[in-house]
């Protein structure tokens, strides 16, 4: 079995540290908005490494985090004027609500950085003793890059070139602009606990370095999560960790693929951000998860308007064969080795679920032959389908109940998102005061979600493209 490392650029045969036990980490959500389709995509992809590590019959201990305090949520705290920890919370409860319905597994083990200050305070403590992190007089500690020699072998950026992705906080009260926040004086009003160094809270790196740690000593085998995590985050935590430790700290590090819709990034900023609560009302958590296994979890996926009800469309007619089979012989016995033989194949080369769902289109016309000249192995091939194709989280339905539910979803009138709607209204409302620049930017905005906008003198109307 081969894992791509993204610290060395390669396919490297995986082999624990420990013999077979494996301990991994994949950054979570920040807790600041809805789960949209990037944090779905992820979550789903790292479920999908362990169970199938499990399947190798490696002892897979899977950690997850959830940051639930950082500058974004006190800025919804404060938008909201709902306290910091009860936003964070109530968030935490809508995500793994939306979560369950996508049908993706909790990991062995959640952390979240609230719960783990002590040892977040503890780590920063020993880097400060250490010589690898120091504390200014307003209360911020920061960690001193200068004094960790391999800082920049994730990303393979020099420090010059890093500084152009750094925010410079406090720049004045810093010993170089690339030093970054381990701990945040508190300002006034925010969240905060007792520190060493005064009222404060946690810089986001050290969240994860401290978690990890708290979860499973110095080192571990796999450490997952965005490609947009790679610097600074992933980077910092390389550098906090084994400055303490003086160990390597992950053997391999993973990253998927970004969303982009309809070739443009997905951001807030562009207005075209994909809600997976949105998604889950249109399409089955089958369709959804299909759309994006298709394509190499390190590949940036491209949401075209095709793309999710496609997916649906192909599912659709698996399930019907699925069916057909069913009535026709009843449950296979037997089951295919070949079949699953041929998907460890695929997953053994980097996790390859696109070609792996490659295989099922030739595998169902076979199938359907079978099931036309009453070969009853049919059976046997669907009942090794189920099985094997479960690890990625398809055919876990019954087919009357699969495609009742699709028919179901296709005959209901599809609801307007909120997001959609206030940009319309905000629309409206500035060609009202004759701001046709902002008009045709929300326009834009409308449009790249998926929707038109129709005028008349006195109202408008919302509608799917």
């Amino acid at each position: 079995m081969r894992i791509y490392n993204t610290l060395t650029r390669t396919k490297e045969e995986f082999i624990p540290l420990e013999e077979g036990k494996v301990k991994m980490y994949a950054c979570g959500i920040t807790v600041s908005g809805e789960a949209h389709i990037g944090h779905g995509f992820q979550a789903l992809i790292y479920d999908i490494m362990r169970k199938y590590l499990e399947k190798k019959g490696y002892n897979v201990t899977y950690a997850r985090n959830y940051t639930d305090v950082d500058d974004k949520i006190i800025a919804k705290s404060k938008e909201t004027g709902i306290p910091a920890d009860e936003y964070a919370a109530m968030m935490i409860e809508n995500i793994n609500a939306i979560m369950a319905k996508m049908d993706v597994d909790d990991p062995s083990v959640w952390l979240k950085a609230t719960e783990n200050i002590q040892n977040i305070i503890d780590f920063i403590s020993a880097l400060i003793e250490k010589g690898h992190a120091y504390a200014v007089p307003c209360g911020d500690v920061y960690f001193d890059v200068a004094s960790f020699k391999g800082y920049g072998c994730l990303s393979n950026r020099s420090v010059e070139d890093m500084l152009d992705g750094v925010r410079i906080d406090n720049g004045d009260e810093k010993k170089s602009p690339a030093d970054f926040a381990l701990w945040k004086a508190a300002k006034e009003g925010e969240i905060s606990w007792d520190s060493p160094w005064g009222q404060g809270r946690p810089g986001w790196h050290i969240e994860c370095s401290a978690m990890n740690r708290a979860a499973f000593g110095d080192q571990i085998d796999i450490h997952g999560g965005g490609r947009d995590l790679i610097f600074p985050h992933h980077e910092n935590e390389i550098a906090q960790t084994e400055a303490l430790t003086g160990k390597r700290f992950v053997k391999y590090w993973t990253h998927n693929g970004l969303i982009k819709v309809n070739g443009q990034k997905m951001s807030k900023s562009l207005g075209n951000s994909l809600l997976l609560e949105d998604l889950l009302k249109k399409y089955s958590n089958e369709a959804i998860k299909f759309a994006l296994l298709q394509t190499s979890y390190r590949g940036d996926i491209n949401i075209t308007d095709d793309l999710f009800p496609n997916a649906e469309k192909h599912l659709t007619e698996f399930y019907k064969t699925i069916k057909a089979v069913k009535e026709a012989f009843g449950n296979g016995e037997k089951g295919n080795i070949g079949i699953d033989k041929t998907f460890d194949k695929c997953m053994d080369d980097d996790f390859n679920t696109a070609l792996a769902l490659s295989n099922l289109f030739g595998y169902f016309k076979a199938i359907n032959k079978k099931l036309k000249n009453g070969d009853s192995t049919a059976a046997d091939d669907v009942s090794q389908i189920i099985k094997t194709y479960s690890i990625l989280g398809l055919f876990k339905k019954d087919p009357d109940i699969y495609l009742n539910e699709v028919a179901e979803k296709a005959e209901k009138p599809q609801e307007i998102p909120a997001e959609v709607l206030a940009l319309a209204e905000e629309r409206w409302q500035a060609k009202q005061s004759r701001d046709w620049a902002k008009a045709d930017e929300l326009r834009a905005k409308i449009d790249a979600l998926g929707y038109v906008i129709k005028d008349s003198k006195t109202e408008y109307q919302v509608l799917k493209k």
